[in-house]
Protein backbone atom coordinates (compact mmCIF):
# COMPACT_ATOMS: atom_id res chain seq x y z
CA UNK A 1 0.00 0.00 0.00
CA UNK A 2 1.28 3.78 -0.85
CA UNK A 3 1.47 6.27 1.05
CA UNK A 4 -1.74 7.88 -0.31
CA UNK A 5 -3.44 4.70 0.09
CA UNK A 6 -2.84 5.06 3.63
CA UNK A 7 -3.83 8.50 3.83
CA UNK A 8 -7.10 7.28 2.60
CA UNK A 9 -6.79 4.62 5.02
CA UNK A 10 -6.53 6.67 7.84
CA UNK A 11 -9.46 9.63 7.08
CA UNK A 12 -11.63 6.31 6.25
CA UNK A 13 -11.35 5.60 9.92
CA UNK A 14 -11.87 9.29 11.23
CA UNK A 15 -14.29 9.58 9.07
CA UNK A 16 -16.07 6.52 11.09
CA UNK A 17 -16.13 7.81 13.92
CA UNK A 18 -17.69 11.01 13.20
CA UNK A 19 -14.64 13.28 12.71
CA UNK A 20 -15.55 16.53 11.25
CA UNK A 21 -13.65 18.36 7.70
CA UNK A 22 -11.73 15.12 7.37
CA UNK A 23 -8.97 16.63 4.89
CA UNK A 24 -6.14 15.31 3.00
CA UNK A 25 -3.01 17.04 1.89
CA UNK A 26 -0.20 16.48 -0.65
CA UNK A 27 2.85 17.73 0.51
CA UNK A 28 5.39 15.97 -0.78
CA UNK A 29 6.34 18.54 -3.12
CA UNK A 30 6.19 20.90 -0.24
CA UNK A 31 9.19 19.23 2.22
CA UNK A 32 10.77 16.57 3.21
CA UNK A 33 9.16 15.54 6.36
CA UNK A 34 6.22 13.54 4.86
CA UNK A 35 4.28 13.00 2.26
CA UNK A 36 0.25 13.32 3.81
CA UNK A 37 -1.10 15.32 6.27
CA UNK A 38 -4.30 13.66 7.10
CA UNK A 39 -6.12 16.88 9.46
CA UNK A 40 -9.63 16.03 11.55
CA UNK A 41 -11.82 17.53 14.31
CA UNK A 42 -13.42 16.35 17.12
CA UNK A 43 -15.73 17.87 19.31
CA UNK A 44 -14.41 17.25 22.87
CA UNK A 45 -11.16 15.82 23.91
CA UNK A 46 -12.72 12.71 24.51
CA UNK A 47 -13.85 12.42 20.71
CA UNK A 48 -10.42 13.04 19.72
CA UNK A 49 -8.85 10.41 21.38
CA UNK A 50 -11.63 7.88 20.26
CA UNK A 51 -10.88 8.91 16.68
CA UNK A 52 -6.98 8.59 17.31
CA UNK A 53 -7.72 5.31 18.69
CA UNK A 54 -9.86 4.07 15.70
CA UNK A 55 -7.17 5.23 13.14
CA UNK A 56 -4.37 3.55 14.75
CA UNK A 57 -6.24 0.66 15.20
CA UNK A 58 -7.52 0.51 11.58
CA UNK A 59 -3.74 1.10 10.41
CA UNK A 60 -2.60 -1.48 12.19
CA UNK A 61 -4.89 -3.91 11.03
CA UNK A 62 -3.31 -2.95 7.68
CA UNK A 63 0.47 -3.35 8.99
CA UNK A 64 1.64 -0.05 9.49
CA UNK A 65 3.45 0.71 12.98
CA UNK A 66 2.96 3.81 14.43
CA UNK A 67 6.57 5.70 14.67
CA UNK A 68 5.29 8.28 16.98
CA UNK A 69 2.54 9.72 19.07
CA UNK A 70 1.87 13.30 20.45
CA UNK A 71 -0.51 14.57 22.71
CA UNK A 72 -3.11 13.63 25.57
CA UNK A 73 -6.82 13.83 26.05
CA UNK A 74 -7.10 17.28 27.35
CA UNK A 75 -4.43 18.59 24.86
CA UNK A 76 -6.78 19.04 22.18
CA UNK A 77 -4.45 17.79 19.51
CA UNK A 78 -3.36 14.51 18.96
CA UNK A 79 -0.81 13.72 16.27
CA UNK A 80 0.09 10.19 14.95
CA UNK A 81 3.17 9.73 12.98
CA UNK A 82 3.70 6.71 10.53
CA UNK A 83 6.53 8.58 8.59
CA UNK A 84 5.04 8.81 5.22
CA UNK A 85 1.64 9.72 6.47
CA UNK A 86 1.40 12.20 9.89
CA UNK A 87 -2.33 12.36 10.97
CA UNK A 88 -3.18 15.80 13.11
CA UNK A 89 -7.03 15.75 15.24
CA UNK A 90 -7.89 18.64 16.66
CA UNK A 91 -10.54 20.04 18.47
CA UNK A 92 -12.69 22.75 16.69
CA UNK A 93 -10.85 25.48 18.41
CA UNK A 94 -7.13 24.40 18.68
CA UNK A 95 -7.66 23.62 14.57
CA UNK A 96 -8.72 26.85 13.63
CA UNK A 97 -5.97 28.12 15.83
CA UNK A 98 -2.73 25.95 14.17
CA UNK A 99 -4.15 26.52 11.26
CA UNK A 100 -2.84 24.10 8.97
CA UNK A 101 -4.59 23.94 5.82
CA UNK A 102 -3.60 27.83 5.29
CA UNK A 103 0.21 27.10 6.52
CA UNK A 104 0.20 24.19 3.84
CA UNK A 105 -2.16 26.22 1.54
CA UNK A 106 0.22 25.32 -1.73
CA UNK A 107 -0.59 21.79 -0.66
CA UNK A 108 -2.76 20.04 -3.09
CA UNK A 109 -6.05 18.78 -1.50
CA UNK A 110 -7.10 15.15 -2.34
CA UNK A 111 -10.68 14.06 -2.98
CA UNK A 112 -11.79 11.57 0.25
CA UNK A 113 -14.64 10.52 -1.45
CA UNK A 114 -16.89 11.01 1.48
CA UNK A 115 -18.46 13.95 2.80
Amino acid sequence: MDSRAKALLAARAADEKKAKDVVILDIQHLTPLCDYFVIASGNSGIQVRAIAEAVEGRLAEAGFSLDHREGKNDAGWMLLDYGDVVIHIFIEERRAFYDLERLWGDAKRIETGFA
